[in-house]
């Protein structure tokens, strides 16, 4: 809603600050503040020290974060090449074909993600598709799990894109894979990126259903947050939590560029 007048805005800033700093930058400026501290016995952290980030960005805590960075990415990847291509399909159905595939893709996230790692453990602990005690299961996992927001995400720019272009396309005799690679996908890729940012985002934060496939040798970095807050470690699980956090805001940023250097073509 736009606010034109000097007191209204001041108003509507003064809301937006109310709102934000309690319910969303308060919480994660505390886990910082944690991360740099000993002690916290009263209101304020005590004895600050950077101990707790040389221990996260080296050993156990870095090849968790690569752990991490490799998951993501490949889930991001298959999810965003699923996702796109079930949702340029479903721009050629009907309208109960589309909503077939919507009713698949959605459901994965309808459910808790606990529920979806449960299903895959069942489904992959036998052969033929022994995925059981492998990072394959894990990457499965959280490709399934975010593949409906990059459906989604394509889906709904395919319906807000001009047809005309096509139509242009084909009535010059290029061929539908032509219209496809060189027409539709170009002018997609805004859509394709953000997706892209939004699977990754959610698959470095994924813990419910990766606790329950993870084998010992693939340990992602919200498993080893989880791990190290049980045992009591709070200020180094704190520490972890903001290399995480650090980590995804500088790919969402790199990916942002990209986004708006597409946006521009």
């Amino acid at each position: 809603m736009l606010v034109h007048s000097r007191k209204g805005k001041w108003a509507a800033w003064a809301l937006f600050l109310v709102l934000f700093l309690p319910l969303f930058a308060l919480p994660l400026l505390v886990i910082v503040a944690a991360s740099f501290s000993t002690h916290w016995s009263g209101a304020f952290p005590s004895g600050p020290t950077t101990e707790h980030y040389s221990a996260a960005v080296r050993g156990e805590s870095l090849q968790a974060l690569t752990t991490s960075l490799v998951t993501a990415v490949t889930a991001s990847l298959l999810a965003l090449t699923v996702g796109s291509w079930a949702a340029v399909a479903a721009a050629g159905l009907g309208k109960r074909g589309r909503r077939v595939l919507d009713a698949l893709f959605v459901l994965p996230v309808a459910v808790p993600s606990v529920v979806v790692g449960l299903a895959i453990l069942v489904a992959f602990s036998k052969p033929p598709m022994l995925l059981n005690g492998t990072r394959w299961i894990v990457i499965l996992a959280h490709t399934v799990l975010v593949t409906a927001f990059a459906y989604q995400s394509v889906a709904a720019a395919i319906i807000r894109l001009d047809p005309m272009y096509e139509q242009a396309a084909a009535s010059l005799g290029a061929r539908p894979s032509y219209v496809l690679f060189r027409v539709k996908l170009p002018l997609l890729l805004p859509s394709l990126t953000a997706a892209a940012g939004l699977c990754f985002a959610l698959s470095m934060g994924e813990l419910s259903a990766t606790m329950m496939l993870y084998p010992p040798d693939w340990m992602l970095l919200p498993v080893l947050i989880f791990t190290a807050t049980d045992r009591g470690s709070l200020f180094t699980g704190s520490a972890l939590a903001v290399v995480l956090m650090g980590t995804t805001l500088l790919v969402l940023l790199a990916v942002s560029r990209i986004r708006t250097k597409a946006s521009y073509r």
